[in-house]
């Protein structure tokens, strides 16, 4: 089985970045999927292929922090959520309707769909405040155990907005 995830970072990364699977940077989760061993052979290039009309759609959308809340297990896992926001349904939408034709099934179902429940997860004391305003200027498909190696993730494509002139240094 191969464990792969398409993020919205609102933390600065970079295409092909490694990290510990312990240290994410910031993200709102689109979709986590599994592709079996018959289905994983080409399945994140031709996913690249069908995300990057839905993808570059999206690009730009301004996202609202909602309230904290807590997921998982006995609520183990603080999170602030994500305002409705019709772009950012429909992305997870077009993703979901991808990973199928691909074979892929969603590695949460009961979270899919009209139940995906958009979220930033906090990260040692990071955390976005309700009101923020966050751009969804960089999505990308991360692969959760590359070369079978569950202890790091790393970023297969980024796609991202270009930066603004005035913001580069």
């Amino acid at each position: 089985m191969r464990n792969l995830i398409m993020v919205a970072f609102i933390e600065p990364v970079a295409d092909g970045l490694e990290f510990p699977r312990t240290n994410w940077p910031l993200h709102i989760t689109l979709l986590r999927f599994d592709v079996g061993p018959s289905e994983s052979a080409g399945v994140a290039e031709r996913l690249i292929e069908l995300a990057a009309v839905p993808v570059m759609g999206a690009l730009g959308a301004l996202l609202t922090v909602g309230p904290d809340a807590e997921f998982g297990h006995q609520g183990s896992i603080p999170v602030s959520l994500v305002e409705h926001d019709p772009l950012l349904q429909g992305l997870h939408e077009e993703l979901f309707d991808a990973v199928v034709e691909l074979g892929g099934t969603a590695a949460t179902p009961r979270y899919v769909l009209n139940n995906y429940r958009p979220h930033i997860s906090h990260h040692d004391r990071r955390q976005p405040k309700q009101g923020d305003v966050v751009v969804l200027d960089r999505v990308a498909l991360v692969d959760m155990a590359p070369d079978s190696n569950h202890t790091i993730r790393r970023i297969l494509k980024l796609w991202a907005l270009p930066e603004e002139p005035e913001l580069r240094k």
